[in-house]
């Protein structure tokens, strides 16, 4: 008879955890943003380095960025010698990590989200590349920069590769020493459950590309269970591919860094939708409003942080939110996706499955229209995100839903910093520039390649509270301007490249300016039961 050797003393502190991190390990961290991080551990390693300068010279890799752009998060990283590779999807939560890479004291890499998050998997199977069409075109490319953001990063870790007369990038893969990951529950043998997370994202791959790669789970939850006693339906890392348990203080095992519990975004209710505050008319809404009327019914739509957050609350007031299907790539389909801090997260979600299999769907062309940021375009269509000069944003998950959806609206003002408009009698006025062009000759990084869509088919726009361009083989057409908007002094004369005009640009639908709901519900009949 064969004796089943049960594992004990899983649990342990996080002091006792970052001990058996290694120098030079390579470290993957699960979360997004600010939900689902491992704080208490990320804390422990902070702690640990600057008293005794271990674990050093890690390499760590990511997925979506994790921090409050101050401390949290993977701020607590940015110590140099701390680090010495990072293969990140985002930076621009984590300025103090950013700016190691961007002074060349870390070797880094940026590379789109959802490509990570596959990684993990292909780690787990042993497979060497991640082969995949996202990322051609961009500076993602080899033919670019191949994902590498700094001079002292050399080695070349994307390749471009052909199969059946199609082009694909292969992504290299690497061994995982550490996984570093969060639940709610754990039971004594490390069955994991997240019946208070927010989102699972990729932390069963991460679990199995570390354990499988010969190396060690660390995981961070809220409480710990009797053996035996957690649902198997929860379970969502199994305890054989866990080696350590730490126990979270309070503060450090928040839902979000933004909110202690929110039981509607974990799905345990749901709660009233009635009471959404409207946006106040500005150039902001301005610009979802005008991007409302790209929605069709039955759309699955994905919203990026930022500006395009401001779809949802005009479809909402428009009666347009049963019409269509809201998405964040982190995994959460249908409901309300939160913005700020508890970006990632959704009120009354449907469902929330895990980052990798969400990236499935987008990257198979399962969205119908995303909706995101434009910081910098140029006259091919190309959009910056990325990277600004000595400020290092990174794509996250840019690449991955803009190649991928079949309509891309990007949105943005016209131009930045310190920028204001006023509205009145349904038009609107420049009352003071913004400071920075944003349409220009050429953009610094390519995050979204204009010749690329055009090879794929998209549809994109680009609307801006004054004006609409849309994507042409020709380059970028100027289509709408806004009423009280002069073509020559408030749009051609604040960009560094003549759009293509063919014909008169119409005028944007004057009810976009007017405080009124819109009434879009009424006049297309496609949006309505």
């Amino acid at each position: 008879m064969t004796k089943i050797k049960k594992t004990k003393g899983k649990i342990v502190s996080a002091q006792e955890a970052v001990n058996h991190i290694n120098n030079e390990d390579t470290i993957a961290f699960g979360g997004f943003v600010a939900t689902a991080i491992p704080e208490e551990i990320f804390e422990a390693i902070e702690t640990n380095f600057l008293a005794e300068k271990h674990p050093k010279d890690l390499t760590i890799m990511y997925a979506a960025g994790q921090g409050d752009s101050d401390k949290r998060g993977l701020n607590h990283f940015g110590h140099e010698g701390l680090v010495k590779k990072v293969i990140g999807g985002h930076w621009g939560l984590a300025p103090n990590l950013a700016k190691l890479a961007i002074e060349n004291k870390v070797i880094g890499y940026n590379l789109p989200q959802g490509i990570i998050s596959h990684m993990y998997r292909d780690i787990a199977a042993h497979k060497p590349r991640t082969i995949s069409h996202v990322g051609l075109g961009t500076f993602v490319d080899p033919r670019d920069a191949g994902g590498k953001i700094n001079d002292i990063t050399t080695e070349e870790i994307v390749e471009l590769i052909e199969f059946d007369g199609k082009e694909y990038l292969a992504y290299k893969t690497l061994p995982i020493n550490v996984g570093i990951i969060r639940g709610t529950t754990a039971d004594e043998d490390g069955n994991i459950t997240c019946e208070k997370e927010a989102l699972t994202l990729e932390s069963l791959e991460i679990a199995t590309a570390a354990h499988n790669s010969g190396g060690i789970v660390i995981v961070a939850v809220e409480r710990i269970a009797q053996s035996g006693t957690l649902s198997p339906k929860q379970v969502k890392i199994p305890g054989v591919l866990v080696n350590y348990i730490v126990v979270s203080k309070p503060e450090n095992h928040w839902q979000t860094f933004a909110v202690e519990y929110n039981p509607s975004f974990s799905g345990e209710i749901k709660v009233p939708m009635n009471s959404l505050t409207p946006m106040k008319m500005s150039e902001r809404k301005i610009i979802a409003r005008r991007a409302a009327f790209e929605l069709e019914r039955g759309d699955i739509v994905n919203l990026g942080i930022g500006m395009s957050e401001g779809v949802a609350p005009v479809a909402f007031e428009e009666g347009l939110l049963e019409s269509m299907t809201l998405t964040a790539e982190p995994g959460v389909i249908g409901g309300l996706p939160a913005g700020g801090l508890n970006f990632g997260a959704a009120t009354n979600t449907q469902a929330i499955i895990g980052q990798p299999a969400q990236f499935d769907f987008y990257h198979g062309g399962g969205l119908d229209i995303g909706f995101l940021g434009l910081a910098q375009a140029d006259s091919q269509g190309n959009l910056n995100v990325s990277k600004f000069g000595p400020r290092l944003a990174g794509a996250g998950g840019f690449i991955d839903i803009t190649q991928n959806a079949k309509r891309v609206i990007f949105m943005g003002t016209f131009t930045a910093g310190g920028l204001k408009v006023s509205i009145n009698d349904g038009q609107i006025s420049i009352d003071k520039e913004g400071k920075f062009i944003k349409f220009m000759e050429h953009v610094e990084h390519v995050t979204f390649s204009g010749k690329y869509a055009i090879k794929t088919g998209q549809k994109v726009l680009y609307i801006t509270e004054r004006c609409v361009f849309e994507l042409t083989p020709q380059g970028m057409e100027l289509i709408e301007i806004a009423p009280g908007i002069d073509i020559e002094t408030d749009i051609l004369a604040h960009m560094d490249f003549k759009p293509v005009i063919t014909t008169a640009p119409r005028l944007m639908d004057s009810r976009i300016f007017r405080a009124d709901p819109m009434g879009i519900i009424n006049d297309q009949p496609l949006l309505t039961d």
